[in-house]
C-alpha cells in the first residue's frame, strides 16, 4: 500500500495570512509516531510560518507556536485540525495590533 492523500487545502484568511493543511494515510507509522498518518499544517502570516503541526521523520508528532517547539500527542485527524484551528485563533488573539 502506498501513501494515500486524505486532504490538501489552502485557506486564505487575509491578504497577508493563510493556512495550508496536508494529510496522508501511510501504510506504516512515520518513525517517531505510532499512527498511520503523515501531516503538515502551517499557518503563515506576513510570509512567516507562525503555527505549524507536523510529524517529520525521527521527531514524531510536534507543534511549533512562534519560536517554541513542543511534542504533541496525535489522536485523530479531526482532533489535530481542531487543535490547529485553536492555535491559529490563539496566535491571532495574542498578536493582534488593534
Amino acid at each position: 500500500m502506498k501513501a494515500t492523500l486524505i486532504a490538501r487545502t489552502r485557506i486564505v484568511y487575509a491578504a497577508n495570512s493563510f493556512s495550508e493543511l496536508v494529510l496522508w494515510q501511510v501504510p506504516a507509522p512515520v518513525p517517531g509516531s505510532v499512527h498511520g498518518f503523515k501531516y503538515r499544517l502551517a499557518y503563515v502570516v506576513d510570509a512567516a510560518c507562525v503555527v505549524r503541526y507536523d510529524n517529520e521523520v525521527g521527531k514524531g508528532d510536534h507543534r511549533h507556536f512562534g519560536d517554541t517547539e513542543t511534542p504533541d500527542t496525535f489522536s485523530t485527524p479531526e482532533r489535530l485540525m481542531a487543535d490547529f484551528q485553536k492555535d491559529i485563533e490563539r496566535w491571532n488573539n495574542e498578536n493582534s495590533h488593534s
